[in-house]
């Protein structure tokens, strides 16, 4: 870390959590902490995602590590309130900074770091960006960040001994983001998806949403009891929440092909593409507003 850097945490107040750390026991040996809904944004707090581990009888797997060390350092603490099995893998179900920002909390544990094969390349092209923004996000919390590329890529899919358990992962095309990685754990038929999917919060798009769609039909296939997305509540019936999820991202795309179709400027279309959802989702106004302006450029060349 450079002088500089240092001197600049030195004068940032560390950023506290605004609850205490808490993770829920959701199935025997699998356990969600749920992140607080608020925007990827200045002075966020790093806890924003949901995060998960899984006890298995050689040791424990961990679904992503929260937006900076001491998230994830507070999710290892969770762990070894639970079990002092060794943590076996760090799972990063994409590259966003709310989810993988925390793996250095677990660089003691000598896990093997897992990831979608275009996961590294996406951690180096952003690298620069999240690194200098993590102070901003979430102050002196930003001590010690790293972007952890995986030892263990998932191209197309994969499968993790955890003893008594096995693990299921499934690398997806460029849908949410490039680098989409969901998990599904046999015994408990509990399924990760990552940023895949969005439950209560707008859905935000850095990828592509018409191979979005695609995938989300290919998460319908798996017979999961339980469905743990990327931000918002557990859901036991995934397939409602999928639909839910399905009619944002195609009322969205929808929309902005009209809009562009009848000549409308990406500032007219911002204020009135997939309005039709405002009232069901939230922190709408800030995401929708994003996603539009994310994908009218790229629609405009279709």
């Amino acid at each position: 870390m450079t002088r500089t850097l240092i001197t600049l945490l030195a004068l940032l107040p560390a950023l506290t959590l605004a609850a205490p750390f808490t993770v829920e026991k959701i199935a025997p040996d699998v356990y969600v902490h749920h992140g607080e809904h608020k925007d990827l944004a200045p002075h966020y707090g790093g806890d924003i995602c949901n995060l998960s581990f899984i006890v298995g009888e050689k040791g424990v797997a961990v679904i992503d590590t929260g937006g900076s060390p001491v998230v994830g350092k507070q999710l290892r603490k969770a762990i070894r309130k639970v079990t002092r099995k060794p943590i076996l893998y760090v799972i990063n179900t994409h590259v966003h900074p709310d989810h993988a920002l925390g793996n250095a909390a677990f660089k003691q544990d000598r896990p093997t770091f897992v990831g979608h094969s275009k996961l590294s390349n996406d951690m180096a092209q952003r690298k620069e960006v999240y690194l200098r923004n993590q102070i901003e996000w979430v102050g002196a919390d930003a001590a010690g960040t790293e972007l952890i590329p995986p030892d263990l890529i998932v191209s197309t899919t994969r499968e993790l001994d955890l003893g008594d358990r096995t693990l299921h992962l499934t690398a997806h095309p460029v849908a949410h983001s490039p680098s989409d990685l969901s998990v599904f754990d046999s015994r408990s038929n509990t399924l990760w998806t990552g940023d895949l999917l969005f439950v209560e919060r707008t859905p935000s798009v850095d990828g592509d949403v018409s191979s979005w769609l695609t995938v989300l039909e290919q998460l319908r296939s798996i017979k999961a009891t339980r469905t743990v997305p990327g931000h918002g509540s557990v859901a036991a019936d995934g397939h409602a929440a999928l639909d839910n999820e399905k009619r944002y991202l195609t009322a969205l795309l929808n929309d902005v092909r009209e809009a562009i179709k009848l000549g409308h400027s990406m500032e007219e279309t911002i204020t009135t593409a997939a309005r039709s959802e405002q009232d069901k989702w939230l922190l709408f106004d800030i995401t929708n507003r994003r996603n539009v302006a994310r994908i009218f450029p790229m629609l405009e060349w279709e």
